[in-house]
């Protein structure tokens, strides 16, 4: 990733799901290609077996590994916090 500055973000990790992030965001993958998005919400992909990486299609449904968790929240505080896992896509 650059060195870029960011603004620090609440971001919420969907237990065996993916990484959901208030928008606009541009995420940059392993590459150092960046994927910008004005969505409100982008999901973005941790399995790895997303067809549209690095956001997420639902993939994870079908390569999930353990019971389901309750869902944790990282970051600073944010107006989105209603959101729910499985609700939005990138």
């Amino acid at each position: 990733m650059s060195a870029e500055r960011t603004t620090p973000r609440e971001v919420l990790l969907c237990p065996d799901g993916p990484v959901l992030i208030p928008g606009p965001v541009t995420v940059e993958d392993e590459q150092g290609v960046k994927h910008h998005s004005e969505r409100p919400v982008v999901a973005v992909c941790r399995c790895g077996a997303s067809s549209v990486p690095p956001w997420c299609d639902g993939s994870h449904k079908q390569v999930r590994r353990r019971p389901a968790t309750r869902s944790r929240r990282l970051g600073a505080a944010a107006s989105w916090r209603t959101t729910r896992c499985g609700a939005p896509r990138g």
